[in-house]
């Protein structure tokens, strides 16, 4: 089992990294992270890890900046010095919730908890059995409500060509052309669609793969899409870091 430890105390660190090599020595930590910053940085790297251990405040903030920013479906068990935050935590994949000063019966309580819930062994007839599971549990936006002056819309996602930025703001785009702003930034759009739909091309837009009619090839390796009602436009221009990704999921 792997382990990553997000906490910016070192001494507790190092606590909870030599209780748990006492309670399981097949345990590996991934390594040690101390601010909101890092942990976004690490969990977007591979390996990722089976289970995390997370301080709720770090350096540079609450650790639910994480899950505001990026998608995190690692099982999490949370480890601080208050309980003011015990429902926020259970809302985002949280395992136990440990009041430090961390000891060995509840580390090994939550670790016990973690492994009947998640953990499974290397048979490959159980991993496919889990990430089916998982796939179930996913529930992804199947409509986003809008405001229109005094009045409210609710889109279907099947409805929607794609979503951009503009002027700092996101707005959605139906295929009618016509566009709507939405409470959420490109990173937390990300999270609630789903991503076998979606692709976020650039850091400027994320396209339905239905609203894709062509592809064409862009100068320094890059691609360019044209959508279904729309006209070429550098907004929906496949990044140069992207287009490898972008490919795998288009030939799906």
């Amino acid at each position: 089992m792997n382990v990553l430890i997000v906490e910016n105390e070192l001494p507790a660190a190092d606590k909870i990294v030599k209780l748990l090599k006492k309670i399981d020595k097949s345990i590996t930590v991934l390594g040690v992270v101390e601010t909101v910053e890092e942990t976004i940085n690490r969990l977007q790297e591979k390996p990722q890890p089976d289970l995390i251990l997370m301080d709720i405040q770090l350096d540079d903030g609450l650790c639910f900046e994480i899950f505001e920013t990026i998608n995190v479906d690692t099982p999490i068990i949370f480890t601080t010095a208050y309980d003011e935050y015990t429902l926020k935590a259970f809302k985002v994949n949280s395992v136990d919730y440990l009041l430090k000063p961390i000891d060995e019966k509840s580390l090994k309580s939550a670790l016990y908890k973690y492994k009947k819930l998640y953990y499974v062994d290397k048979d490959p007839f159980k991993r496919d059995f889990r990430q089916l599971i998982n796939e179930f549990r996913n529930q992804y936006k199947s409509r986003f409500l809008i405001k229109i002056g005094e009045k409210y819309r609710s889109v279907p996602v099947s409805e929607i060509s794609h979503f951009h930025i503009c002027e700092r703001n996101a707005f959605l785009s139906d295929y009618q052309g016509k566009d709507y702003g939405v409470d959420y930034s490109l990173e937390q759009l990300q999270s609630m669609l789903d991503p076998r739909k979606f692709f976020r091309i650039n850091r400027e837009c994320i396209v339905n793969i239905d609203a894709i009619a062509l592809m064409y090839s862009y100068s320094s390796s890059r691609l360019q899409l044209t959508l279904k009602n729309k006209e070429k436009s550098d907004l929906f221009v496949v990044s140069r870091d992207k287009v490898k990704d972008f490919k795998s999921w288009i030939d799906k």
